[in-house]
């Protein structure tokens, strides 16, 4: 390991590292624009130079290895007059806005030139002016500010995996360009926001609405899909002004999606901010008490056994503890969580986790995908299969979809029967597999949610022991899964009791009268035609497909309202926090199945938020030790039937409208509008 002196202290490194590095390990920060920890180093701002002895001239602390014996000074005369002139020189042609930036008071640029800048500058020509480039309906642009650090063409050449930002000319004309002047199309083109140092590049839906000092901001949780990125909600009184994200190494590292970040206008429109009841085939404007009244009305003149409860995609655990004792209090096993009608097997943990976990990712060697996009499902997971292919000595698999999952995949086949004969060994693939040291592989949950799905769970089994993925230290099978709620649901439970009906069996009996009345805690994926039959309870946030089906409309809390637990797809549990009060009359969700408890005389015994959560830890008491993963027992799980040919279907259609806050978004609208008009300029060859 390198030892070398930094100021006077010496410091011992791991083998690779940067004077950057060391100099940061004896607590010295070095300003730096171009470097960052992710990203592959440029070395092109010039900001961290130091002085290192015996060298002719500063050196740039970010892209020289350390060495034995370095000897490294960091705050020498040579050292500032070296970063001012840097600063100097960045100034020249960077406009003087601050007042009107949006990276005002977040400006790396701003702050640096307050510790390190001079105090005037040399130069009196004129400032040279760049045009703004169009980067989409998300990412603004002000290339006027731009000091060429490459972060974000790096970012999206890297971690991306979307080719689409380069520079053109040299010298002083050099520009950050498309050249085609074309929206970004990655999933995560919003995190270059983050990385710019300066004001070129930021949120086009935020600019302008706020200052960072006038926002409240709120450490809380994503539940557009079920990775559970750690986000931090800025709040302006009541209303979400932007979601950034906030730092997880085993989940998230410092990334989130478009869709989490952007989203969120889609919480000020289409709420439902009161209770609706319908008289005379319309809903019409209710209290609470007229509410109840009509829910406890109609159950009292309903058998328990024709009483059913379902959960949708973004449903927290207290809620859904509270309704599953609220169900038992009725006398009904008929529930499930698992909306898409899942084939998962419940009492085996296993067969529903990410066993390897999201970090875990970057042990394997090897992975085999089954009937799942993860760019679409998951990003951040694709993310991390593509951070792991660019190390080398990692092949992937694919088992059904197509299109371009940013690092190369070899196509296997496009159904069960493809599994079937790579588990038999007829594909060279199969080799691969078998002598990988960790390998793994990702079963999509639209590929159990076929009538088929507990056979090609069975199947997936199958292959993970076949092909050694289940060791004791390394559990190669995961479910990726596509909702918040998902996890969380199975771990409590919430799933069809003794002579219970799953998901599939409600909407049959709900087709033939077996089931009279329906819980509908969020599900806006279930078309509203097939409730139809039923008296159905709808509760939720949003005026969406679910609402539509509804005979009584309880309006619930959005994840931004309300503190609550949700469990990711490695099963981590996480907490959101409140950032802003629920409009209108609506209510946290567990609170109002508390109260309705007490309206239909059947009062569950808890009041407070900290008596449900005693709950969730009796039933799960893995739940009660925040961001833990308890791993699960291996063991049998999945169906041995006969499984259908038919080629698996990806069950995200669009990424932009998953859930009913998506939908309601005008920002993801103006997203998907742009890559239809983009698929349009394709067909006709007038694209760029």
């Amino acid at each position: 390991m390198p030892k070398l002196t930094v100021d006077g202290e010496e410091v011992e490194v791991p083998p690779g590292s940067t004077v950057l590095q060391a100099c940061e390990a004896v607590g010295r920060e070095i300003p730096v624009f171009c470097f960052h920890p992710r990203l592959e180093i440029a070395g092109n701002c010039r900001m961290c130079l130091v002085e290192m002895e015996r060298s002719p001239k500063p050196i740039a602390s970010c892209a020289m290895p350390a060495g034995d014996n370095m000897v490294i000074k960091t705050n020498t005369p040579l050292v500032e007059k070296a970063r001012r002139g840097v600063l100097e020189l960045l100034l020249i042609n960077h406009p003087l806005d601050c007042p009107i930036c949006d990276q005002g008071g977040e400006c790396d640029l701003q702050d640096l030139t307050l510790f390190y800048g001079p105090n005037h500058s040399r130069f009196a020509e004129n400032k040279r002016p760049v045009p703004d480039k169009y980067l989409g309906p998300l990412v603004s642009t002000h290339m006027t500010r731009c000091i060429h650090c490459t972060r974000c063409i790096r970012f999206l050449d890297q971690v991306a995996g979307v080719e689409e930002l380069g520079a053109c000319h040299r010298g002083e004309h050099m520009e950050i360009t498309t050249w085609v002047e074309e929206s970004l199309s990655s999933e995560l083109s919003g995190n270059i926001i983050d990385l710019c140092p300066v004001g070129a590049l930021n949120s086009k839906p935020y600019e302008y609405k706020a200052r960072t000092w006038e926002l409240k901001k709120t450490e809380s949780i994503d539940v557009s899909d079920a990775v559970g990125s750690n986000i931090r909600v800025d709040t302006r009184g009541n209303e979400v002004m932007r979601i950034v994200p906030r730092l997880h190494e085993d989940v998230n590292e410092e990334w989130i999606t478009d869709k989490a970040r952007f989203s969120y206008d889609g919480l000020l429109k289409r709420r439902l901010d009161r209770p609706y009841v319908k008289r005379d085939g319309k809903l019409q404007a209710a209290s609470w008490q007229e509410a109840f009244a009509a829910i406890k009305e109609k159950l009292d003149a309903t058998a328990a056994d024709k009483v059913a409860a379902l959960a949708g995609d973004m449903v927290d655990c207290e809620t859904m503890v509270v309704m599953k004792d609220l169900m038992a209090a009725i006398g009904s096993p008929h529930m499930d969580c698992r909306q898409d009608g899942g084939q998962i097997d419940p009492a085996a943990r296993a067969s529903y986790l990410f066993n390897t976990t999201i970090a875990g990712i970057e042990d394997a060697d090897a992975c085999l995908l089954i009937g799942t996009n993860p760019r679409h499902e998951a990003a951040l997971i694709n993310a991390r299969l593509r951070k792991r292919a660019l190390r080398g000595g990692f092949k992937v698999g694919r088992i059904g979809g197509t299109g371009d999952l940013t690092y190369p995949v070899t196509d296997i086949g496009a159904g069960p029967e493809s599994l079937k004969d790579l588990i038999a060994g007829n594909h060279s693939f199969a080799d691969i597999l078998k002598n990988a040291e960790k390998p793994m592989l990702i079963l999509g949950a639209g590929a159990v949610s076929r009538a088929d799905g507990a056979a090609i769970l069975g199947l997936a089994r199958q292959a993970a022991e076949t092909f050694g993925m289940i060791q004791e230290d390394w559990n190669g099978f995961n479910l990726l899964h596509t909702a918040a709620s998902r996890v969380g649901g199975l771990d409590l439970g919430f799933v069809p009791g003794a002579q219970g009906r799953d998901t599939n069996g409600i909407l049959a009996g709900v087709a033939d009268g077996a089931i009279e009345v329906v819980f509908a805690l969020g599900t806006d994926e279930i078309e509203p035609a097939k409730l139809a039959n039923a008296f159905v309870i709808y509760q939720g946030h949003h005026g969406d497909r679910g609402a539509h089906a509804a005979d009584v409309i309880l309006p619930g809390a959005a994840y931004t309202e309300k503190n609550a637990t949700y469990i990711n797809l490695e099963g981590r549990p996480q907490q959101s926090k409140l950032a802003a009060m629920p409009p209108g009359d609506a209510k946290e969700d567990w609170k109002i199945i508390r109260a309705l408890s007490e309206a239909l005389g059947k009062k569950l015994p808890m009041n407070r938020l900290s008596d449900v959560r005693l709950r969730l830890s009796e039933i799960a008491p893995h739940l009660a030790k925040t961001d833990v993963i308890t791993p699960a027992a291996w063991q049998e799980f999945g169906g041995s039937g006969d499984v259908s040919s038919d080629a698996f279907i990806m069950p995200v259609e669009n990424f932009y409208l998953t859930n009913a806050i998506a939908r309601a978004s005008e920002v993801m609208h103006q997203c998907v509008s742009e890559i239809d008009a983009r698929r349009a300029q394709a067909a006709t060859g007038t694209g760029g």
